[in-house]
C-alpha cells in the first residue's frame, strides 16, 4: 500500500504546512527537551536548566519515555515522532542508568529524521543557584550570546570537533548579520581539559570603561557549569550532509511590477485611472442656489414690510 498524502482542509492546517516547508532562508532552530524511563536529581536539573537557557525556543517533555533509545535500531523512532510533532530540529534527550549515569544525548534532525547523535557523560554539576553574583548582571531572554572554544582538541579531536558542532547549533540561536554590541550580554566557555573532555560554562558580560571606544570586558561565571565527558558519537552520512547544506546560489528577485529593463535601461509603467467626470462637485452647487433664492426672497419679504410700515405712517399723517 501506497503512503497516503493528507492535504490540508482548512485555512488554519495549510498555513501550519507552510510554516514547516523547507525556506532559503530558515527559521530559529527549536530544541526539544525530554527524559527517559529513569533519571538522577542532578540529571533533573541539567535539563530544567538547560531549558531555561534556551527558553523561548525550546519545547520540555517532563514524562517518562520507554520507547527511545538512541544509537539503537527502532529506538528512534519515538524520537523522529515528536521531532515532527514538535517542529525541533535539535533534540536532548538524559537518561540514567548503571552503566551510563547521568548520561545526555545530543542531537538534530533532518527533515526530521536523525541526522547526527552526541552522547556525553554530566560530572561536577553547578547550579545556577550556587553562584553569587549581581543580578542585575543576569542575562536577557533571548539575547545573542558569545562562544569561547579554548584548546587544541576542538580542532584536532575528531569527537571534540563534533561535540563543538553540535553546542553551536543548540546555541546560538537565529542567524543574524548586525548585531548591537550592548545587546551581548553572555558567554559560553568550553575548554578541552582531555581528549574527551569538555569544561562547559556559562558567564555574564560585564562592560567597564577603557578609555576607547570599545569598552573591557570581563567574565562574571552565573552558571551552570559542568564536565561534559564523550562517550559515543555518530556522524552523519555523507550523502544526507552534502543535502542537508545545500544552499542556493543566487536568492530568488522579488518580482517588482510594472518595471521594464532592457539595453536601454531601466523603464516603468504608470497607470493613470480614470477620471469619474460625472462625479466630481460642480461650482453652481444647487444647495448653494437653494441657500441665494431663500436669502433674496427674506430680503425682498423684508423691503416689502418696511414699505407697508411707511405707507401706514403717512396716511395716519393726513387723516391728522
Amino acid at each position: 500500500m501506497g503512503v497516503e498524502i493528507r492535504i490540508p482542509k482548512s485555512d488554519r492546517a495549510r498555513r501550519a504546512v507552510e510554516k514547516r516547508a523547507p525556506k532559503l532562508i530558515e527559521n530559529g532552530k527549536k530544541t526539544l527537551i525530554l527524559q527517559g524511563t529513569k533519571t538522577s536529581n542532578m540529571l533533573n536539573n541539567v535539563l530544567a536548566e538547560l531549558y531555561h537557557l534556551k527558553r523561548g525556543s525550546a519545547i520540555r517533555y517532563t514524562r517518562k519515555n520507554e520507547n527511545i533509545r538512541p544509537f539503537d535500531n527502532g529506538g528512534e523512532t519515538s524520537l523522529e515522532f515528536y521531532s515532527l510533532k514538535t517542529d525541533c530540529s535539535l533534540f536532548v534527550y538524559g537518561a540514567h542508568s548503571k552503566k551510563r549515569p547521568n548520561n545526555l544525548v545530543l542531537g538534530r534532525t533532518y527533515d526530521h529524521h536523525i541526522y547526527d547523535l552526541v552522547e556525553v557523560g554530566v560530572e561536577n554539576f553547578k547550579s545556577m543557584k550556587e553562584f553569587s553574583y549581581d543580578k542585575k548582571l543576569a542575562p536577557r531572554v533571548g539575547s545573542k550570546p558569545f562562544f569561547a572554544f579554548i584548546g587544541e582538541g576542538f580542532e584536532s579531536v575528531e569527537e571534540l570537533k563534533h561535540l563543538k558542532e553540535v553546542l553551536l547549533d543548540m546555541f546560538r540561536g537565529e542567524v543574524i548579520e548586525n548585531l548591537n554590541l550592548s545587546g551581548v550580554d553572555r558567554v559560553y566557555v568550553c575548554t578541552a581539559t582531555s581528549s574527551n573532555t569538555v569544561f562547559f560554562t556559562h558567564c555574564a558580560l560585564r562592560m567597564k570603561r577603557s578609555g576607547t571606544v570599545v569598552p573591557r570586558m570581563e567574565l562574571v561565571e552565573v552558571g551552570p557549569s559542568m564536565d561534559l565527558v564523550v562517550r559515543r558519537h555518530r556522524l552523519p552520512n555523507q550523502g544526507v550532509t552534502k543535502q542537508a547544506m545545500r544552499k542556493s546560489i543566487d536568492p530568488p528577485k522579488k518580482k517588482t511590477k510594472n518595471v521594464k529593463s532592457d539595453f536601454e535601461g531601466v523603464r516603468g509603467r504608470v497607470y493613470i485611472p480614470d477620471q469619474e467626470v460625472g462625479a466630481m462637485p460642480l461650482f453652481n452647487n444647487p444647495k448653494g442656489l437653494k441657500r441665494e433664492r431663500r436669502e433674496g426672497k427674506d430680503k425682498k419679504e423684508k423691503k416689502e414690510k418696511d414699505n407697508d410700515s411707511q405707507e401706514t405712517k403717512k396716511q395716519k399723517v393726513v387723516a391728522e
